[in-house]
């Protein structure tokens, strides 16, 4: 059963749903830029949930039911949206989890693997990215900003991406689950606009997965590379769901936490 609670963390208040239980190791799913927990599909963590993991995913602070702070002023940079995953495992009581992150989330997940080693036992990295320009909608109008989304998901994505109408529904409570998707975007555009490297070595185990008909982003030195035939800039569509959770489920076994003695 997955359960939905909001949590504060890092002085914000951040809306998060797990699947699965203890004593399973934590996967915590990391969301792009300006994107809600609802691009990490339902089936999508159950399914990864049944490898025996217990998945974690949430709202970035301006995303979703999180907390949400006028556009054009955050009170906040990007590293702060990295160390609100560690806030988050704080008060899930979580020493340390493997981190799975898209787009512009793996920079979150690269921080924290630079910053707090001790708190990632593995990094997994779907269609890494570097920020570029985002285009502008009427972001306070609904059906606006819902045709936004669909073309941007369109114009990215492979031949696997969901039907219209489903991504159309998807896209829609993507919207009415925000508090503000004017803030979403601008917030997250300008905190995002001086995204750098991570600020030192990764020395977690880390896996990149990434579409054969994107651009390629940055790949770590020393991670091992999947490329998924069929698939754009995109969240892992169902067609190579049994691919990507199969490399993920494998990625996340035999791995314990730095500073594990067992």
């Amino acid at each position: 059963m997955a359960d939905v609670t909001m949590v504060p963390a890092g002085g914000v208040d951040l809306c998060v749903q797990t699947f699965g239980a203890r004593p399973d190791p934590p996967v915590l799913l990391i969301a792009g830029a300006a994107a809600a927990m609802d691009w990490w599909d339902d089936e999508f963590c159950r399914r990864l949930a049944a490898g025996s993991r217990r998945v974690i995913r949430y709202d970035h602070r301006d995303t979703g039911r999180s907390t949400s702070f006028p556009a054009g002023a955050p009170p906040y940079d990007w590293p702060d949206l990295a160390h609100d995953g560690l806030a988050l495992l704080d008060a899930l009581d979580e020493p340390a989890a493997h981190l799975v992150a898209f787009g512009l989330g793996g920079l979150l997940a690269a921080h924290l693997a630079a910053t707090a080693p001790d708190r990632v036992r593995s990094l997994t990295l779907i269609c890494p990215a570097a920020f570029a320009p985002w285009p502008d909608a009427d972001w306070g109008d609904r059906w606006a900003a819902v045709d936004r989304i669909v073309a941007e998901v369109r114009e990215r994505a492979g031949p696997f991406q969901p039907d219209e109408p489903r991504l159309r529904r998807l896209a829609q409570t993507v919207f009415d689950r925000s508090i503000d998707m004017m803030s979403t975007r601008i917030n997250h555009r300008l905190v995002f606009a001086d995204a750098g490297p991570p600020a030192g070595p990764l020395n977690a185990p880390t896996l990149v997965l990434r579409g054969n008909l994107e651009v390629p982003g940055p790949a770590p030195a020393g991670a091992r590379v999947i490329v998924l035939d069929g698939m754009g800039h995109e969240y892992p569509p169902r067609a190579v769901w049994p691919q990507v959770l199969g490399e993920i489920l494998r990625h996340t076994s035999s791995l314990r936490a730095v500073g594990d003695a067992s």
